[in-house]
């Protein structure tokens, strides 16, 4: 390969083009007799920096720097502040669309964290759970008898021995006298539906609700099986108080909210702008 051939092939490197560009702009300055802004030219590493450094890498090795091991870290810094100040000087951050989404993210975050860091006011969550009384009422409390049948066969199968079973318990049958054994309570008192779904399984205390009070029905399924139940009492959920669930009511306005507020702050920003839009005729 001859010498011009190297030197065409060479001029085509990126690098090559960016420091020939930067060349260019200093001898621009050279010739309208002015040097480049000597503050900016200065990098000052100082102790914040460093300690930010210093914890950048411990999140990742869980342990501090060596001595050689900082100066490394620190000479990084250097040499990245060092390019992002030449790419800036030459515009190279310009109509990026990396770069302009990056820096859009990192607005998105500081507004953000701008507003989860704010406190909403008390009369805001009270408002809140007065109007969403579902997200925290308590559990309801359920009493009631379960007769366990055994496991769920063939679903025929299943309503011909619970109609059978359920019409002696009618006739007055001692319901332990049909009972399969089940290494759970035949009575539970004022139970909560979250204890009563973690004992039998699935959502068994859905069909508890809706069954009629004071008289055995079924068949109801379990996660073993098939029951027959008979339901003496449910009492409501109460209604909390804001000083007894006030973190999860927070938890649930600020993500029920987030994209709200966050369109709030942006235009918050957008009114310190004046957008002017040049349509093509």
């Amino acid at each position: 390969m001859t010498l011009r051939q190297r030197l065409v092939q060479g001029a085509r490197e990126p690098l090559v083009q960016f420091l020939l560009a930067g060349a260019l702009i200093f001898a621009g300055f050279a010739l309208l007799g002015q040097g480049p802004d000597q503050g900016d030219r200065k990098v000052v590493v100082d102790q914040a920096r460093i300690e930010r450094i210093v914890t950048l890498w411990m999140q990742t090795w869980h342990r501090p720097p060596t001595p050689a091991e900082l100066d490394g870290l620190i000479s990084e810094y250097v040499q990245e502040e060092v390019y992002v100040r030449e790419a800036l000087r030459l515009g190279l951050d310009g109509d990026d669309p990396v770069i302009r989404r990056r820096l859009r993210s990192k607005m998105e975050f500081l507004a953000t964290d701008q507003l989860e860091s704010a406190r909403p006011e008390e009369r805001v969550l009270e408002a809140w759970l007065q109007a969403h009384p579902e997200l925290n009422v308590q559990d309801p409390k359920i009493s009631f008898q379960q007769v366990y049948l055994g496991p769920a066969r063939d679903a025929s199968l299943d309503g011909k021995v619970a109609a059978s079973a359920l019409a002696r318990l009618k006739g007055g049958s001692p319901p332990e006298s049909m009972a399969v054994p089940l290494s759970l309570p035949r009575d539970l008192t004022l139970t909560s539906r979250t204890e009563i779904d973690r004992q039998f399984g699935g959502s068994f205390s859905d069909a508890l609700l809706k069954a009629p009070a004071g008289q055995w029905t079924g068949p109801v399924s379990s996660g073993f099986g098939v029951h027959l139940v008979r339901v003496s009492q449910v009492k409501a959920g109460a209604s909390p108080r804001l000083d007894d669930v006030r973190q999860a009511v927070e938890n649930d306005w600020r993500a029920a909210t987030r994209a709200e507020r966050e369109a709030k702050a942006y235009q918050d920003l957008l009114k310190g702008y004046d957008v002017v839009i040049e349509r093509p005729e």
